[in-house]
């Protein structure tokens, strides 16, 4: 059951472009790798939904890209300070999986290092616009990593149990080479329960609210 707590702030560290928010975890439980939990900073009226990227006995952590007013405030904590979470929500990443391969794309590696811990450090295939953005892979285990002009699916081996996270146009193509896939969506989120419907996409002609039936949807 999700769980409403105010953690302080452990640390904010910066990888590449992105900040590992590393919070007291407190009765907060990790969940299933790829559900998410609110982040709420100080002052700000809306939670942000971010992916579980780390856990240990003491804390958890997060892998936030400050593209906006909501992440910047969440990225500019600092140590000691306090900030609202509610959490796990969501539906993960089946786990039962026999040849698993992570690949993700940006900011989609987020849910990855939680993943491959739980999976015992499977492969993972990882894209990225630029050398800088690719410091993150050094948070997964067993990572190749690609930069742009070249994409993950261009290198993606055959054979594998796909589990996936990263932006829509990637997993589309995830989806049309891999169609037993995991695909993890990404959508802006206001409330994390399914009663706003801010996180609506349309999926093969469905809207689905990636809250409450995802984020994790199977590709077929």
């Amino acid at each position: 059951m999700p769980k409403r707590e105010q953690p302080r702030v452990v640390a904010a560290e910066p990888v590449g472009p992105y900040t590992l928010l590393r919070v007291e975890r407190g009765r907060l439980e990790p969940g299933v790798p790829g559900q998410f939990f609110m982040l709420e900073a100080p002052g700000r009226l809306l939670p942000r939904p971010m992916s579980l990227c780390l856990a240990t006995a003491s804390e958890l952590a997060f892998l936030i890209d400050p593209i906006g007013p909501g992440t910047r405030a969440l990225c500019s904590l600092t140590t000691g300070d306090e900030l609202a979470i509610l959490g796990p929500l969501g539906n993960g990443f089946g786990l039962n999986v026999e040849r698993p391969l992570l690949v993700g794309g940006g900011i989609g590696v987020a849910p990855f290092p939680y993943l491959s811990e739980t999976l015992g450090g499977p492969p993972a295939l990882l894209g990225f616009r630029s050398a800088w953005h690719a410091e993150a892979a050094a948070l997964v285990p067993n990572a190749e990593v690609v930069v742009e002009p070249t994409y993950v699916t261009e290198v993606m081996p055959p054979g594998h149990d796909v589990l996936a996270c990263g932006p829509e146009p990637m997993l589309e193509a995830v989806r049309k080479l891999a169609p037993h896939a995991q695909l993890a969506w990404e959508a802006p989120m206001a409330c994390g329960y399914g009663a706003c419907y801010g996180c609506a996409v349309e999926i093969d002609g469905e809207l689905k609210r990636l809250c409450v039936e995802g984020p994790v949807l199977a590709a077929a």
